[in-house]
């Protein structure tokens, strides 16, 4: 039975009827650099990937919201009513859709029917591949489809981001969602995450590929330090203002930032100021040397952006560096960084294609006898933003 087949079936399993439903897909993401930089107003450098959230739906003739994931199991179908959409912690991963509903009747109105959904994701749970943006780019792109909502891509991205801000309480900025709604195959995607600019730049890796490296160890976004950095980039920010007509870090460049750097008063927070001007200017170096085809380089770019997260961000811990630094270590290896807030979760190297056996005992044995259990390996390939998969009238 092929994955489509199996979801249909489980979905007019799960829910109780014979109707076939519609399919909608959205990826992860990885980022190849530019950490931390979104919500600095910088550049990030990402690309939407092949593992992703499918969405099975379908309209109801009530008011009811049924929510099911394949991933989870053993916490059944999650209901409530379109009168009642306040987060719940009983509710689990389900306050994700349910934000989504939330925040897209109260631009537009145009939900007013319950429905049926079925996810299914292939994203590692808690590995930093934005599972939970997927999930709301999948949900919003199913509603929009579902109800014929007039809400175009980029408004939807900012209610997915808006879904993170104020209905689940996660600071984050807006590459996630941006990526997962906007990605291309074959491309990165370099964003302006202050001006919502945006460029495509092909990825041509030749005998190289990106390999994603899971360390296993889950990152709770909510309760890391996540909002704690975000916050000390705020503080040095209002100190830099003082003197500056700036509105983000990302306006200024390092040359810049070494002159005012003194204006930020205490060392983390000048610290963590000066990751996020320095990661903004190695994501614009990355777009050239990419357009230059200068593979070497760009990965000189990786290695220099995890060594700046360790140090100045503080934000890789034993098991991302334990990865990437055995990463460096490997021939077949032209760059390595980890991925993602951090604190856990992945680290992605493009390796040559015909190391890459080796490179996962190498990388596999150096983890295991420093960490103690082994990390977990993906292929990554770059493919489309959220979409409908098929059409069913």
């Amino acid at each position: 039975m092929n994955r489509t087949a199996d979801l249909i079936y489980q979905f007019q399993t799960i829910f109780h009827i014979t109707e076939i439903p519609r399919i909608f897909f959205a990826p992860g993401r990885i980022n190849l650099i530019g950490e931390h930089t979104d919500y600095n107003g910088g550049h990030v450098f990402p690309a939407s990937i092949s593992y992703g959230t499918y969405a099975l739906a379908r309209k109801r003739d009530d008011q009811k919201l049924r929510f099911y994931s394949m991933n989870f199991p053993e916490i059944g179908i999650i209901e409530c009513d379109l009168s009642s959409l306040e987060w719940k912690e009983s509710d689990h991963w389900g306050n994700y859709p349910k934000g989504i509903v939330h925040y897209i009747n109260e631009t537009s109105e145009g939900i007013n029917k319950g429905v049926d959904i079925l996810y299914y994701g292939n994203i590692p749970n808690g590995a930093g591949l934005s599972s939970s943006a997927s999930i709301e780019l999948v949900t919003g792109v199913a509603l929009l489809s579902l109800f014929d909502l007039p809400i175009k891509r980029i408004p939807l991205i900012q209610l997915c981001q808006k879904v993170e801000n104020q209905y689940i309480g996660v600071n984050s900025g807006i590459m996630d969602p941006f990526v997962i709604g906007m990605g291309k195959k074959d491309h990165a995607l370099l964003l302006n995450c202050q001006t919502l600019e945006y460029e495509y730049v092909p990825i041509v890796l030749k005998d190289y590929c990106v390999m994603i490296i899971h360390t296993n160890k889950e990152r709770k976004l909510a309760a890391s330090k996540y909002n704690e950095r975000r916050t000390q980039c705020e503080k040095a920010l209002n100190d830099l203002q003082k003197e500056l007509p700036i509105s983000s870090l990302g306006d200024l460049m390092p040359e810049e930032f070494e002159e005012r750097k003194h204006l930020i008063q205490g060392e983390i927070n000048r610290k963590r100021a000066k990751h996020a001007v320095y990661e903004n200017a190695r994501a614009l170096n990355a777009l050239e040397k990419l357009n230059q085809g200068d593979l070497l380089a760009f990965g000189k770019l990786m290695n220099e952006s995890h060594l700046s997260l360790r140090d100045n961000y503080e934000v890789t811990g034993l098991e991302l560096d334990t990865v990437v630094h055995a990463a460096w270590a490997h021939e077949g290896v032209i760059g390595a960084r980890m991925t993602g807030a951090g604190f856990g979760g992945c680290a992605i190297a493009i390796v040559k294609k015909d190391k890459v056996n080796d490179f996962k005992k190498h990388i596999q044995a150096s983890y295991r006898k420093k960490v103690g259990y082994d990390p977990t390996f993906y292929t990554a390939t770059i493919g489309d933003g959220a979409k409908e998969l098929t059409k069913v009238r």
